[in-house]
């Protein structure tokens, strides 16, 4: 009982409860889309009009009295007179600030507002949608967004943005086919045809089976035809008048049609296409308005309806044609075609109709021959054949199939035996059935014509075309299957099975399998796509081509999306994202200089040194000249406290280019650090003095001894060496002269020694002082008299080991005496050398 009352008092609170009173209390979000509000006091007032109860009539007598205007007056009054204004809440922003979200969560939102955007483009709300897929891609941009953008663009005629998205999706994915068909319809509608039908075809090289890129490809060429001035002057009308007859006597009415341009050939049942690709064997991609009855059935791409009347096909009288059309039509020269139309079969197996081959010759103004033989039909039967077909594609069936059914009269009395004839005549016959909306004698043709050729794929087709317009849809579901089956290729089968499973599982639910009828087992030999030969060598290259081509395009587009957002994370200080963005571009492209300098910077700044330095290497074996490489690795030795190979590569950088300032900055900074890490380590390792022994030479060993002025070295006398015998003789030579100050003892061993065996000499007693003594000495006497072996000597002197350093090391006057030298030795004349030589070794030194 208590429970009883808990109950009734629960639902009369709920009864005088608003809905919109509910929601606020319970705290209920409100529904998604929603783009108003009622407020709260007036949803109540409202809640509280409509709760007043008014008396309704009981009985008849009191529902004859009942005023029907007045009740509908006051139930208007009390719903909506006094309703309060909607209030509308603010626009949905386009841009989510995502920055602080992970990758993955900034995919799933993206992913989210997308699936709004589409919501939104189902409901037509395409500027609801534009906003969510702007939302999606500033969280974080794809292919997909920016294509159903650029679509809901296109639907708002924004041709402008549609047209921007559309570059976007092809810079990031350069084989969109999705894309390219979307530019091309805005190159349509912007007018720019001929762009448009260059994508078109692109399109259709891709996807042969696309309906779409077909028809818009038609209209853009009829476009260009129009255009041309030519093509314009050769056009040619045909006019063909439909008359209608009125319930109410003898008032006729007369429509005509406009001129139909051609479009594509017609050809025969063996034509090199099969219906699936040329739109053949009536609309495939909808459903006929016309039923057994005899209907009104829709041609596309056709500014009038056929109608034909019950069984019989049609009359022919309903079409009249003009003078002008009839001779066309006689001589073969008749210009009327169609994307979708339907194509009466041959029996030659070569593709070649009544009227020429499957190049479209009556197209092309030639003259038809109506007597061409067709298979083995007599050549009454023939002609009766190719009188059908030529009526068959001016688009007067009830004609051709007046013909068609006269050629299978004839072939019953002849008592022929050819069954496949039979089986063509059949078919067309069915074709002529089918597009005049008879699908009752369309499909006891049709059956025929596979009693005679089983497996014959057009009458599968046409047949189940015509189940399908009778809602006989468990057949239709079959013979499409088993057409299938036959040719895979057949886009319009796959479109119908597709459109017919949604309709039985709509109408049978999951059993719906259960109650299709058996699919017939097709064999092999039957089956088109399985006897298709294998490719040839030259197509297997061209494929092999044109997917490499493909591949390096994806890469290129790839490798640049990647480099621009690692230059983009650099700007941003964000290296280490960089660093992965470089990598991943190196993967792409290993022999790309500019990204191992780029690396290298992003390894400088995480001090890297030694990744830094590795980049830097590589870049230089591709551009051994490149001086960003030479700089970043300057800054990787120096931080890996190597200053003799930092100096090195800033002296290059330098050289390279001297307005460098800030080579020449870390230049001045290394050369002190290296004098620094030079003076710490001497004075961390001391010299040993090695003591100086004379020794007796007997008169015929004794060696020349130049003289030494008094006051040298310590205030000793001392004797320079002129003809050591090793290194460590040189040097106590040069070390004496120095210490003695005695150029000319300096001069004379130099112009005893070969200038080849110099660096050898010089390995371990290169410094700056004797560096500046042998300067001074080649410049004071020897430059005069013998420059050529001045100029040996300085080649052989720069390629001693550790001499860089030592050129560092020399003071401005040692400097000043090497620049004297060099302007010394350019200005005399030398079989040995020329000005450039001098030039360039000046280089080495200055």
């Amino acid at each position: 009982m208590e429970w009883q009352e808990v109950s009734k008092k629960a639902e009369t609170s709920l009864k005088q409860q608003t809905l919109f009173d509910y929601i606020v209390n319970e705290n209920i979000p409100p529904v998604r889309g929603s783009n108003c509000s009622v407020p709260i006091q007036a949803s109540a007032q409202r809640g509280k009009r409509r709760s007043v109860k008014h008396s309704l009539p009981q009985d008849y007598q009191e529902w004859d009295k009942f005023d029907v205007e007045k009740e509908c007056e006051r139930i208007d009054g009390d719903g909506h007179k006094n309703d309060p204004p909607v209030v509308t809440n603010a626009k949905v922003k386009s841009h989510v600030d995502a920055s602080l979200l992970t990758k993955q969560e900034k995919l799933l939102l993206a992913n989210r507002e997308r699936d709004k955007g589409n919501d939104a483009f189902r409901a037509n709300d395409y500027e609801e949608a534009v906003t969510y897929y702007s939302r999606s891609i500033s969280i974080t941009p794809t292919v997909a967004a920016y294509n159903n953008r650029a679509q809901a663009e296109i639907k708002l005629m924004h041709w402008h943005n549609a047209m921007q998205d559309c570059q976007k999706v092809l810079e990031l994915d350069a084989g969109n086919m999705k894309a390219l068909l979307r530019r091309a319809t805005v190159y349509y509608h912007m007018e720019n045809f001929q762009m448009a039908a260059e994508d078109l075809r692109i399109v259709l090289r891709e996807e042969p089976q696309n309906t779409t890129a077909v028809k818009l490809l038609s209209q853009t060429e009829d476009k260009l035809a129009e255009l041309s001035p030519d093509k314009r002057r050769k056009s040619k009308k045909i006019i063909i008048q439909e008359v209608k007859e009125e319930q109410d006597g003898g008032t006729t009415v007369k429509e005509a049609a406009h001129p139909v341009q051609p479009i594509q050939p017609v050809g025969g049942e063996h034509s090199s296409a099969v219906p699936g690709e040329r739109g053949d064997m009536g609309n495939a991609q909808k459903k006929p308005h016309g039923r057994g009855d005899g209907g009104p059935h829709g041609e596309a791409n056709s500014s009038h309806h056929w109608r034909g009347k019950g069984g019989g096909g049609g009359s022919s009288d309903k079409y009249k044609v003009s003078q002008e059309s009839k001779e066309k039509a006689a001589n073969g020269t008749s210009k009327r075609g169609s994307t979708a139309s339907v194509q009466a079969e041959q029996s030659n197996g070569k593709g070649t109709t009544a009227g020429g081959s499957g190049g479209g010759s009556a197209a092309a103004g030639e003259s038809v021959n109506l007597d061409a033989p067709c298979g083995a039909l007599p050549p009454a039967l023939a002609r009766l054949k190719n009188e059908g077909n030529l009526l068959f594609k001016n688009g007067q069936f009830a004609d051709a199939l007046e013909k068609y059914s006269l050629a299978i009269q004839g072939y019953t009395d002849s008592g022929l035996d050819s069954p496949d004839d039979l089986c063509i005549l059949y078919s067309n016959r069915a074709a002529c059935y089918l597009k005049d909306g008879n699908s009752q004698d369309c499909i006891q043709d049709c059956t025929k014509a596979l009693e005679l050729q089983p497996f014959s794929l057009k009458p599968l087709l046409r047949r189940a075309m015509a189940y399908e317009s009778l809602e006989r849809y468990r057949k239709a579901y079959v013979d499409y299957k088993t057409v299938l089956q036959i040719d895979i290729g057949v886009q319009a089968a796959h479109d119908s099975v597709n459109r017919i499973t949604r309709m039985l599982i709509e109408e049978d639910g999951a059993e719906w399998r259960e109650k299709l009828p058996d699919i017939p087992l097709v064999p092999l030999s039957a089956q088109q796509h399985r006897r298709e030969e294998p490719p040839s060598a030259e197509v297997l290259q061209a494929r092999a081509e044109k997917a490499a081509k493909d591949a390096e395009r994806r890469s290129e587009v790839r490798f640049t999306s990647l480099k621009q957002e690692g230059n983009d994370f650099v700007k941003r200080s964000q290296y280490q994202e960089a660093l992965g963005k470089y990598t991943e571009c190196l993967k792409l492209k290993p022999e790309e200089c500019a990204i191992y300098t780029n690396r290298a910077l992003c390894y400088l700044k995480l001090d890297r040194f030694a990744e830094a330095k590795q980049d830097c290497d590589a870049a230089l074996k591709l551009e051994p000249t490149n001086k960003k490489a030479f700089y970043r690795r300057a800054m990787a030795n120096k931080g890996l406290k190597d200053y003799l190979a930092c100096s090195s590569d800033l002296q290059e950088v330098l050289q390279q280019d001297p307005n460098v300032q800030e080579a020449e900055k870390e230049l001045e900074e290394v050369t002190l650090l290296l004098r620094q890490s030079l003076a710490n380590s001497s004075s961390a390792k001391p010299r040993k003095s090695v003591p100086i022994t004379e020794v007796e030479c007997s008169d015929e060993d004794e060696k020349p001894v130049a003289p030494a002025p008094q006051g040298g070295c310590g205030g000793e006398d001392v004797s320079v060496n002129l003809q050591p015998t090793n290194a460590y003789e040189f040097g106590q030579s040069l070390n004496a002269a120095r210490c003695s100050g005695s150029t000319a003892a300096c001069a004379e061993l130099l112009a005893r020694t070969a200038p080849d065996a110099l660096p050898g000499l010089l390995s371990s007693q290169l410094d700056g002082h004797t560096v500046g003594l042998m300067v001074r000495a080649l410049h004071s006497h020897l430059v005069e008299k013998n420059p050529g072996l001045v100029y040996q000597h300085l080649k052989h002197l720069h390629t001693v080991e550790r001499f860089s350093v030592v050129l560092m090391l020399l003071e401005k006057d040692e400097r000043h005496h090497l620049t004297q030298l060099f302007e010394h030795l350019s200005s005399v004349e030398s079989a040995e050398y020329t000005k450039d030589d001098i030039q360039n070794l000046a280089n080495k030194y200055i």
